[in-house]
């Protein structure tokens, strides 16, 4: 019988289990995926109550990071009632190039009517860094309206 000497072969099978090994770079989603640039969600309250048609609902897009300093606009949007009952749909387009990975940042909700405030967001809604999504809902808390006299 002729005795067969291959060797290559288990080391090419070496080779192939080491590299299985090597560390691999993940990529957040927000570094260039489907969501880079974009923030989406809903609005709504818990109050079985009518929108009045003229209620403006203003959805933004801020900058949370310096607690002695105002947030920071990235995007805004503003919706019309017009009729529309919640959940109201929304969706924040902002330039990914100012996301800066160590800073926070949140969606804030106000709705309101003829100037007038109906509703406001009264919980930290984080998106984007820090493993936080890209998609939030937000439930809107009644603001008492005024004493009258």
């Amino acid at each position: 019988m002729t005795e067969r000497t291959c060797r290559p072969l288990p080391l090419l099978g070496l080779w192939l289990l080491l590299a299985g090994c090597a560390p691999t770079q993940v990529m957040p989603a927000s570094a260039g995926g489907v969501e880079s640039g974009r923030v989406t969600g809903s609005v709504t309250y818990r109050e079985r109550i009518a929108l009045p048609p003229t209620a403006v609902v203003r959805v933004r897009l801020v900058d949370v990071s310096r607690a002695d300093a105002p947030a920071e606009l990235l995007a805004e949007q503003t919706i019309i009632a017009a009729g529309k009952q919640v959940p109201i749909a929304f969706a924040l387009t902002y330039d990914p190039t100012r996301i800066n990975a160590a800073h926070t940042y949140a969606v804030q909700v106000r709705i309101e009517d003829d100037g007038r405030l109906l509703f406001i967001s009264d919980m930290h809604h984080p998106v984007i860094t820090h493993e936080q999504p890209h998609h939030v809902d937000v439930v809107a808390r009644r603001v008492a309206a005024p004493a009258q006299p």
